[in-house]
C-alpha cells in the first residue's frame, strides 16, 4: 500500500521533510523555504491560552439512558421517556492547577457533561462536591487568585489560601469537604459528580421545580490519603489520564447513576435557608433522591487536544425544560464560562466538532468572525426579521417565568430563618468516623501551620470553633503542635 504525498497547508506536494533550503552547501537558509517557514511558524501557535481554571483535564464519549419516569417534573425531551439515550461528551478536570499540573493532589475536580439532545446541547457544569467554597460570583476571581500561583513567589502560598479562607466563613462547609477524605479521588472513575448549583425544571403543564443533580459513581468511592497522593504524583503526573484511557480501552466502561432532588418551586421562599446558597446541601431527609437514569463512558477522544483542550462547556446552554434558578454562582457563570471560551477558542467555537449540536443542527444569524466555517449560502440574509424564510423564533419560553420584585443595587441574598455559614460544615463533621475525623484535622492542620500571620490563624480557628466545639478543639491543638516544632 503506497503512502499519501505529504503537502504544505494549502496542499503543495512536499519534496523534502528533513533538509531545509540553503543558499549552497552548508550556506545560510534561504526565507523561500515554504515548508520550513510554514512548520516554524505553525508549531509557534500550537498552544492556546488554557483555561484560567479547569485547565488540567480528561474526557470520553458516551451516553446517558433514561430509567425513570421525570416527566412530571420536566418536558426536556431527552429526559422525555424510559429507555431513551443520548450521546454525551464528559470532561473531568482539577481546578487550580495549571495545565502541566499533577492528577493525584487536593483540589476539588470538574465535572462537566455536554449533552447532544434533539433540542440542541445542553451543558451542565458542576464538581465532585456537593458545595462551593462562596456564594457570590463577584468573589470568584479573588477566591482563584488566592488559590493559584503567587505573582512574585510563583507558587501555591498557604498565607493567601488561608488568608482567603478567614476571610470567607462561607467556606467552611466546602473546606470540610476538601480537607476530607474524598479530597483527592482516587481516579475520575472512583468520585461522584455534581451539579452543586440549583437548577429549574418545567414540565409541560409549566408547574416549576428547583432541582439538584447527583451522579453517583457505580464504581464506588475510592480515594487516596496525603501520603498515597504526594507518592504517586511524585512516580506519575498523569495517574487520572492514564486510568481513564485504559478502563475504556479494556472494555471497562465507567458508569454512574443520576439521582436528583426535588423542590416545589412554591417551597423556595419558606425554606429554612437559601436553597440557592452554593455553600448548602438540601438535607436528604427533606428532598430525597430520585433516580432518573444511567451514565455510561465508552468511547476515548481520537485526539486529546482537539475534543478534551478545545471542548467548550457553559450553563447558558440549556433546553426547554430547564433552565436557571436564582443562584447567584450560577447565574455569574451564564455569561463567564461562554465568555472564557471565546477568549480561548474564538467567537466560532461553537464549531468545532465536539462543541457542536450532533443530534440537530445550529440555525441563527451569526456570522463572521476568527475561523468563520458557517456563513451560509449567498441567498441566506445575515438579519431577522426578513422575508426570505430565513430560521424564525418559536415563541415557546425554556421555563417557567420567575417572579421578581424590589429595587436594583447589590443587596446580599435575601435571609431564611436557619441561614448560618458553619452549621452544615458542622454535620458534615460529625458524620465522621474517628479515623476519618484524625484525618480531616491533619490536612486542615498541615496547611494552616505554614500561614506566618497569627491572625489569619485565629480568624479560620473561629470557623472550625463556631462549627463545632470539637471540630475547633482538634484543629487547634494540631495546629499549635505543628507550629511549636517548627
Amino acid at each position: 500500500m503506497s503512502k499519501r504525498v505529504l503537502t504544505t497547508e494549502s496542499g503543495a506536494p512536499v519534496a523534502d521533510n528533513q533538509n531545509s533550503a540553503t543558499a549552497g552547501v552548508g550556506g545560510p537558509l534561504l526565507i523561500q523555504d515554504q515548508q520550513l517557514i510554514e512548520k516554524l511558524a505553525r508549531f509557534n501557535r500550537e498552544r492556546i491560552p488554557e483555561r484560567v481554571v479547569h485547565a488540567r483535564g480528561s474526557g470520553a464519549y458516551g451516553h446517558f439512558e433514561v430509567t425513570d419516569d421525570v416527566t412530571g417534573f420536566t418536558s426536556a425531551k431527552f429526559l422525555s421517556e424510559v429507555g431513551k439515550k443520548t450521546e454525551l461528551f464528559l470532561r473531568f478536570s482539577t481546578v487550580a492547577d495549571s495545565l502541566g499540573g499533577r492528577d493525584a493532589v487536593r483540589d476539588p475536580r470538574g465535572f462537566a457533561i455536554k449533552f447532544y439532545t434533539e433540542d440542541g446541547n445542553y451543558d451542565l457544569v458542576g464538581n465532585n462536591t456537593p458545595v462551593f467554597f462562596i456564594k457570590d460570583p463577584i468573589k470568584f476571581p479573588d477566591f482563584i487568585h488566592s488559590q493559584k500561583r503567587d505573582p512574585f513567589t510563583g507558587k501555591q502560598e498557604a498565607d493567601n489560601v488561608w488568608d482567603f479562607w478567614a476571610h470567607a466563613p462561607e467556606a467552611t462547609h466546602q473546606v470540610t469537604w476538601l480537607m476530607g477524605d474524598r479530597g483527592i479521588p482516587a481516579s475520575y472513575r472512583h468520585m461522584n459528580g455534581y451539579g452543586s448549583h440549583t437548577y429549574q425544571w418545567t414540565n409541560e403543564q409549566g408547574e416549576a421545580f428547583f432541582v439538584k443533580y447527583h451522579f453517583k459513581t457505580n464504581q464506588g468511592i475510592r480515594s487516596l490519603s496525603s501520603d498515597q497522593a504526594a507518592e504517586l504524583a511524585g512516580q506519575d503526573g498523569d495517574t487520572h489520564q492514564t486510568d481513564l484511557v485504559q478502563s475504556i480501552e479494556r472494555g471497562v466502561t465507567p458508569s454512574w447513576t443520576l439521582y436528583v432532588q426535588v423542590m416545589p418551586a412554591a417551597e423556595a421562599a419558606d425554606y429554612r435557608f437559601n436553597p440557592f446558597d452554593l455553600t448548602k446541601v438540601w438535607p436528604h431527609s427533606d428532598y430525597p433522591l430520585q433516580r432518573v437514569g444511567r451514565l455510561v463512558l465508552d468511547r476515548n477522544p481520537d485526539n486529546v487536544f482537539a475534543e478534551v483542550e478545545q471542548s467548550a462547556f457553559s450553563p447558558n446552554n440549556f433546553v426547554p425544560g430547564i433552565t436557571a434558578s436564582p443562584d447567584k454562582m450560577l447565574q455569574g457563570r451564564l455569561f463567564a464560562y461562554a465568555d472564557a471560551q471565546r477568549y480561548r477558542l474564538g467567537v466560532n467555537h461553537t464549531l468545532i466538532p465536539v462543541n457542536a449540536p450532533k443530534a440537530t443542527e445550529a440555525v441563527n444569524y451569526g456570522r463572521d468572525g476568527a475561523m468563520a466555517l458557517r456563513n451560509g449560502s449567498r441567498s441566506d440574509k445575515n438579519y431577522e426579521p426578513n422575508s426570505y424564510q430565513g430560521p424564525a423564533e418559536t415563541g415557546l419560553a425554556l421555563g417557567a417565568p420567575k417572579a421578581v420584585t424590589g429595587y436594583t443595587g447589590t443587596h446580599e441574598a435575601p435571609a431564611h430563618t436557619k441561614d448560618d455559614d458553619f452549621f452544615q460544615a458542622g454535620e458534615l463533621f460529625r458524620l465522621m468516623s474517628e479515623d476519618e475525623k484524625g484525618r480531616l484535622v491533619a490536612n486542615i492542620a498541615g496547611g494552616l501551620s505554614q500561614v506566618s500571620r497569627e491572625d489569619v490563624i485565629e480568624k479560620n480557628l473561629a470557623h472550625f470553633h463556631a462549627a463545632d466545639a470539637d471540630y475547633g478543639k482538634r484543629v487547634e491543638a494540631a495546629v499549635r503542635e505543628l507550629r511549636d516544632e517548627q
